[in-house]
This record gives structure tokens, C-alpha cells and sequence, in this order.
């Protein structure tokens, strides 16, 4: 039987509640739905699935954990999901941190997974739904994610555009029944995004198992 080793790498959006002591706990978003999709498409592959979200991560918070826990891991695919609080933490007084500090620690991240693992690399691009009280973080998100868009073209297998199918989801539905503070998704917003997960990563686990 095939074996697959998929990480899942970001933030809290990642995280998702999972046990921190056990890092194939998934926790009860959006990772939880992609997985049990992913399993149920592939049953003649045994995957393990590693959950190492953590809560409030930014881009250089992954870049010290790369050897511990991106390069020890040695996984088949990496996706990663991260930028949001890149963004949050730094939104009260707007000391945004400048694009090409961004991008170095990014690229840096990318550069250690691509030439230290044999792993594919699925790149998620961070969002914000329409939140009165969260509205101006499009004033250093949307450069943000133009940043991770350019890097996706140089290291990434897939690149799922998680802002802009969010805006679909939500056309003629209430976004706050996606995530409440804008952020953090509901049960409704990690059903959809782990549709759209597993949608997207389905070709690199094709060409895996091939």
C-alpha cells in the first residue's frame, strides 16, 4: 500500500483546537473535513497526517521551526497556511512589517523545505471576510497577498486562493457565517475550505500514487 505523509503547517486557522501534545490530533476545522475527504477519494493509500498549526504564528515563527518541524518530518507534501497574523498583530498603530521582510522570511521557508525535503508544497493564501472592526487589514493583507502569490509561482505545486474563493462562497450568503470575527472560520467556513482543500491538493496525491 502507498504511503503519503501530509503536514499541515500554518497558524491557528490551522490549529484548529487540535491536542498540542499529539501532533496527529487534527483538530475540528478546516484540516479535520480535508483529511476525512482525502482518506475517504484515496482508501488504497495509507496516509499520516500531521496537524503542526500553531496558534498565533506568523511567517518567521514557521522559519524557526523549519528544521524541528518542517525538515525532521520529512513529509511527502507540506501545505502551508500562514500570513494572517503577520497582519493582526501588527493592525492597532498600522507598523505594518515592510514587504521585503515578509517576502525574505517566506522565501527563506520555502527555499529550506524545497532544497532540504523531497516534498511537494501547497501554498494557501491568507483572507479576511468582511468584518466592520477588521476592513482596513486589506490596507497591508492584499500586498501581503500579492507577496505569497509571486513566491507560489516559484515553489509551489499548488496554490489554492483561499481570499478569493471565500468572496465566491459567500455571494448571496452571510460571510459571518464563514467566520464571526473575520479570521477564524466557523464549522460552515472549514467545510468549505476543506472542500476546496481537498479539491485543490487532489492532483499532487495523483501524481504521488501514480
Amino acid at each position: 500500500m502507498k504511503k503519503i505523509k501530509l503536514l499541515f503547517q500554518g497558524d491557528s486557522i490551522t490549529h484548529g483546537f487540535r491536542n498540542e501534545e499529539d501532533c496527529h490530533d487534527l483538530g475540528i476545522r478546516y484540516v479535520k473535513f480535508a483529511a476525512a475527504l482525502i482518506k475517504e477519494a484515496y482508501p488504497d493509500v495509507e496516509f499520516e497526517f500531521i496537524n503542526l498549526g500553531v496558534c498565533g504564528n506568523k511567517v518567521h515563527n514557521l522559519l524557526q521551526r523549519l528544521d524541528r518541524d518542517f525538515i525532521d518530518i520529512q513529509p511527502d507534501i507540506i501545505s502551508i497556511l500562514v500570513g494572517a497574523n503577520d497582519v493582526w498583530h501588527h493592525a492597532d498603530d498600522r507598523s505594518w512589517i515592510p514587504g521585503e521582510k515578509f517576502e525574505a522570511n517566506y522565501r527563506a521557508l520555502l527555499e529550506g523545505i524545497r532544497t532540504r525535503t523531497n516534498a511537494k508544497i501547497m501554498m494557501m493564501e491568507p483572507f479576511l471576510i468582511p468584518t466592520e472592526d477588521k476592513e482596513f487589514f486589506r490596507e497591508d493583507l492584499n500586498p501581503k497577498i500579492d507577496i505569497i502569490r509571486k513566491l507560489a509561482h516559484e515553489y509551489a505545486d499548488v496554490y489554492l486562493p483561499t481570499d478569493g474563493i471565500l468572496w465566491s462562497a459567500y455571494i448571496g450568503d452571510d460571510p459571518l457565517s464563514y467566520s464571526e470575527d473575520g479570521i477564524h472560520l466557523t464549522e460552515k467556513g472549514a467545510q468549505y475550505v476543506g472542500r476546496k482543500y481537498f479539491e485543490y491538493i487532489s492532483p499532487i496525491i495523483d501524481s504521488l500514487v501514480k
